[in-house]
């Protein structure tokens, strides 16, 4: 497929996923880690004018230079930005103007592709620049589920979204994992993130993975056995943030313990499913209260490469977590591991601005793996390495467990 095409194929997605909202609804910033949709809609849209267009085209015109202020993110070498808490505030342009600058920015993208789209470096830059808004579709929709479930009348976002069928999760196993001197991170085979990289050796020790996550009735063992309450399963900045935000359950879970808000509106907890949106504090607790731990990055990684890329992704079109009838590693939820997010062995960011993608961000925050509901299949690999910190619970985030195996 040429570029051009997968370019377009990229961009046709947002859209897609803002059809079912009002222009009311992409406005709305419910806490400072959530976006409005329309937002999400103009900052890709700017990365390519800024990172493609301002660099490879001759003539482009900017629809609006205020925008470049308005919809940068974190690109502090690329310019000031809006302060992301106050991006709420941003009334106007309104969602049909930042509509017209994308297809402004597509117009000028689909003309520069066809002329000179076979620069490595402008190719290179358009797929980073697909990736990019892949993840952005993600937090669109995991933004926008956070921003209607605090309104009273918990709309939902898509009433017709499919629910899965009510069946027993597969037996959860330990599986052996790889013991020694394995390779890990990008092998080379097509795009990869540079926080993936250099490829390079891990020791492994002796250790067993789960072959499924940790379900939704499984968790609820945890609840019912008191392990909210129970101090000496935390960490102690796991046990502070709990009893300073009075956690007592996954967040869009009801206090009933019965329901939870999803995507589709609010819906009976299904027990098999993975469950999610649980954050790192919780996820380690229950490993300890279960007599188990949460697995290194590594450990995921080698067990990952050695299944296929199947599972629930955003195309399922659940947009939640279903039960698994099979081994999976990827889709349903990111995955918590037990590993802090750092530079590997040798690490050296993209040049530019394009460096402070992933690389500024390696402090105080973990790494998750595998890819969600609400991620595209196109999008991950067994080597992709995404990062939250500790607290955070509003993405599709959920955990297997591991274990210490005698040598």
């Amino acid at each position: 497929m040429k570029l051009t095409q997968q370019y377009l194929e990229a961009r046709s997605v947002m859209p897609r996923l803002c059809a079912p909202l009002a222009p009311e609804d992409a406005v709305v910033q419910s806490m400072p880690d959530v976006s409005p949709s329309k937002w999400h809609l103009a900052h890709v849209t700017w990365f390519f004018e800024q990172f493609i267009l301002r660099e490879y085209s001759d003539d482009y015109v900017s629809l609006d230079d205020r925008y470049h202020y308005l919809f940068n993110s974190y690109y502090y070498t690329a310019g000031q930005m809006h302060a992301r808490p106050r991006r709420g505030l941003l009334s106007r342009p309104t969602l049909a103007e930042i509509l017209d600058y994308r297809a402004h920015v597509d117009t000028a993208m689909q003309a520069l592709l066809e002329a000179s789209g076979d620069n490595p470096d402008l190719r290179f830059r358009t797929v980073l620049g697909m990736h990019h808004e892949q993840q952005h579709q993600e937090l669109f929709l995991t933004d926008i589920k956070h921003v209607l479930s605090c309104n009273p009348l918990q709309p939902a976002y898509d009433a017709s979204l499919p629910a899965p069928d009510d069946i027993a999760p597969t037996t959860l196993r330990f599986m052996d994992g790889l013991t020694g001197i394995h390779r890990v991170g990008a092998d080379g085979d097509g795009f990869c993130f540079d926080n993936e990289t250099p490829r390079h050796d891990a020791l492994l020790h002796p250790h067993s993975i789960g072959s499924r996550l940790v379900t939704n009735g499984e968790y609820r063992e945890f609840i019912d056995a008191g392990g909210y309450a129970a101090s000496d399963l935390w960490l102690s900045d796991g046990w502070a943030t709990v009893n300073e935000r009075g956690w007592d359950r996954p967040l869009y879970w009801s206090e009933g313990l019965d329901s939870e808000f999803t995507l589709g509106g609010l819906r009976d907890i299904n027990p098999a499913a993975p469950v999610t949106h649980v954050s790192y504090y919780e996820a380690d607790a229950f490993a300890r209260w279960a007599g188990a731990r949460l697995p290194t990055e590594f450990e995921w990684e080698t067990a990952a490469q050695a299944v296929g890329r199947d599972g629930n992704f955003m195309e399922s079109g659940y947009l939640h977590p279903v039960p698994s009838t099979a081994d999976q590693f990827f889709g349903d939820v990111w995955e918590w591991t037990s590993s802090s997010y750092a530079p590997y062995p040798g690490f050296v960011p993209l040049e530019g601005s394009l460096g402070e993608y992933n690389g500024k961000f390696m402090c105080n925050q973990m790494t998750v793996r595998g890819g969600s509901c609400a991620t595209s299949r196109s999008h991950i690999r067994a080597s992709y390495r995404s990062f939250f910190y500790p607290d955070a619970r509003w993405q599709f985030l959920g955990f297997r467990l591991a274990k210490d195996v005698a040598a």
